[in-house]
């Protein structure tokens, strides 16, 4: 067959064919992607709430329900057993996962336009694969040397949680002295630590990602190494063996997930806790900024040769920053958040020079677990939030403080460098999922998780 005739043939057949969408999910420090990517398929089963979503609410999805996934090798998502957390007489969140999942939801739709009177309704296939998001920001590692990544990562310490110890016991070491394999036991464990103190004080730009979530790598010397002060080292020294670790997790953890998973993603939503980052402080709210410049740069892989080859042209279409927890403010402070997080992704974009993609910032909420009031304090009426604590299961009102109408009063002190905030105090809390009861045909309640699924694949759809 010429080719000419081989791409009339092509351009024919393909709107009957089976098109399969792979939307990447992943989240920076507990960003909730359990609970979205359920709520996402729960609200696409059932589309009562999904009005934004433009072939839920016209009609064109006439059903949804799960596949086997195609990738044997990759556990299933737990969507039964998450949802059932969910929705349980006493609701209680899912536990987190820590490694990479798929789920194969295919939808039923009614062709529209001028297809609709050449072929009945077709299949499409969302492929969601969840993985952490600290796998992702190991791809900047693929373009350091271990001496830059020392420096870099001795730097991010300083005055970082358990960062000041961790710079103390390095600079106890003498690098060039032959290596000690329980000294070097110690010297990981002291920056995993680090690490995990870090990220749970708001910190994003944590890594190597599988120090914090090593799995069956526990312990393994492709995960015992840490930075070190010095750039040139001894052979058979500690710190010739931990440059060579360092490239050997490069090789063998980094550029298999790059090349088996995250190469073959259409479409990309990156949970972010900007209201977390916020809350840690300006420092917290600045290395976010920094961390999605770096995620930014996982998606243009000119500069490095290994990524060109992987991806071979092929580039994802859509990437979505999504700020979520935003049922922890009142709908009159949506705006604000939404705002912040379109400047700290503009703000990445032109750190990271990056195109060729379409970005987008929203701000939403996979599971609202609060309800709006109006309350007096001092005399003047003030937006709360209203729900179930966490800790103690007792309803509460919640005011955050008031985000700024510009964003730059927070990003312009987070860059400077600021200890904290000068004429705000933002606070958070922790809320626990309130019991539902849905109507049927109705998902569990969000907040414009319909308007980020018609970003990510309304136009497939």
């Amino acid at each position: 067959m010429s080719w000419a005739a081989a791409e009339i043939t092509d351009t024919l057949t393909h709107p009957f064919a089976e098109p399969v969408i792979r939307l990447g999910v992943t989240g920076l420090s507990r960003a909730g992607k359990t609970v979205f990517i359920t709520s996402l398929v729960a609200n696409l089963m059932d589309r009562g709430r999904m009005p934004q979503l433009a072939a839920a609410a016209n009609g064109a999805i006439t059903a949804a329900y799960l596949q086997p996934q195609p990738d044997d090798t990759i556990p299933r998502f737990a969507y039964e057993a998450n949802l059932g957390c969910l929705t349980a007489p006493d609701p209680k969140w899912p536990d987190s996962t820590d490694r990479i999942s798929e789920l194969r939801l295919s939808l039923r739709v009614q062709p529209s336009g001028l297809l609709a009177g050449l072929s009945g309704p077709r299949t499409v296939h969302i492929d969601i694969v969840d993985y952490p998001g600290e796998w992702l920001l190991d791809l900047a590692l693929l373009d350091q040397s271990y001496a830059q990544w020392s420096a870099a990562a001795l730097t991010r310490a300083k005055g970082r949680p358990e960062g000041d110890a961790y710079l103390q016991q390095a600079q106890g070491v003498d690098a060039n002295s032959t290596l000690d394999e329980p000294t070097a036991q110690a010297l990981a464990t002291g920056f995993t630590s680090h690490l995990n103190a870090s990220r749970a004080a708001g910190f994003s730009d944590c890594t190597p990602g599988r120090f914090m979530l090593p799995g069956e790598l526990a312990g393994s010397p492709v995960l015992t190494f840490a930075p070190l002060p010095s750039e040139k080292f001894a052979r058979k020294s500690l710190g010739r063996e931990f440059e060579r670790r360092f490239e050997s997790y490069k090789h063998n953890i980094v550029r298999p997930f790059f090349r088996d998973h995250f190469a073959k993603i259409d479409r990309q939503i990156v949970l972010v806790d900007v209201l977390g980052a916020i809350h840690a402080g300006p420092a917290a709210l600045d290395d976010l900024r920094n961390a999605m410049a770096g995620i930014l740069g996982a998606f243009r892989p000119g500069r490095n040769a290994f990524l060109t080859r992987i991806f071979q042209g092929k580039r994802v279409e859509k990437i979505l920053f999504a700020a979520t927890k935003a049922d922890h403010l009142h709908h009159s402070q949506h705006p604000q958040l939404t705002a912040i997080t379109q400047a700290l992704l503009r703000e990445a974009s032109d750190r990271a020079d990056f195109a060729g993609a379409k970005t987008a910032a929203m701000s939403i909420a996979a599971l609202r677990t609060t309800v709006e009031n109006t309350v007096d304090h001092a005399g003047k009426p003030i937006d709360v939030v209203r729900g179930r604590l966490l800790e103690t299961g007792k309803q509460a009102a919640f005011y955050p403080g008031d985000l700024p109408d510009d964003p730059a009063h927070l990003l312009s002190p987070a860059r400077a460098g600021a200890d904290k905030w000068l004429d705000a105090d933002y606070a958070v809390m922790r809320f626990a999922p309130a019991p539902l009861t849905l109507r049927p045909g109705d998902g569990p309640p969000h907040i414009r998780l319909d308007k980020a699924a018609q970003f990510l694949f309304g136009d497939k759809l």
